[in-house]
């Protein structure tokens, strides 16, 4: 019975990553069981009975990116000291990220906040609350570079997660879209500018 259990755990994560695959390079709403199934050869009934509906899939994606991004970001960026040290560390993750070929650099996040922009749902509602806890954390780490006075007291952090997220998306279009090989130094460059107007 264990042995039964860690392959259908085993089949899940696979179905998990080939989805997370998919929606990465197409988007979540190119998702579906069947294709799954196709490329991963198994029944549809063996993907459906591990997941169940199309969108508890989708749903499955944005908490598995949410875990990556997560673990791509924040946590090593935890080791670095409070404040500004720690925020270099998030920007110079996300950037490296970004620059990743293919599906690893995809940003769910960005693409997700256009395709469903216009949306409402769960999948909206996930996608934001990703967002705003990635827009909680710039914000938290900033706090304590204001804390440690690496910043202005009366900086406006707000206005400051507002840049630094726009920031952010601009260079996922120059990585992803344009393909601009420059992006990392010129996206350093950019977030020092704006870090010296807070400054």
């Amino acid at each position: 019975m264990e042995a039964k259990t860690e392959r259908s755990e085993l089949t899940q994560t696979a179905i998990v990553d080939m989805a997370l695959e998919m929606a990465a390079l197409d988007g979540l709403e190119s998702l579906s069981i069947g294709e799954i199934a196709k490329r991963l050869s198994l029944s549809k009934s063996g993907v459906f009975s591990r997941i169940g509906s199309r969108e508890a899939l989708q749903k499955a994606v944005l908490d598995e990116f949410d875990r990556r991004f997560q673990q791509d970001i924040i946590v090593p960026a935890l080791r670095e000291p409070r404040g500004l040290p720690r925020l270099d560390a998030m920007l110079r993750a996300w950037l490296e990220r970004a620059l990743r070929p293919g599906s690893r650099g995809a940003c769910l996040y960005a693409a997700g906040a256009f395709e469903f922009d216009d949306r409402d749902g769960p999948l909206r509602e996930m996608l934001m609350a990703g967002i705003q806890r990635w827009r909680q954390s710039l914000k938290r780490t900033a706090m304590q570079a204001q804390e440690a006075g690496q910043l202005r007291a009366d900086a406006d952090l707000d206005q400051l997660t507002f840049e630094l997220d726009g920031l952010m998306m601009a260079l996922m279009r120059e990585a992803r879209f344009l393909r601009n090989p420059d992006t990392a130094a010129r996206g350093w460059v950019s977030y020092q500018r704006l870090l010296d107007h807070y400054r």
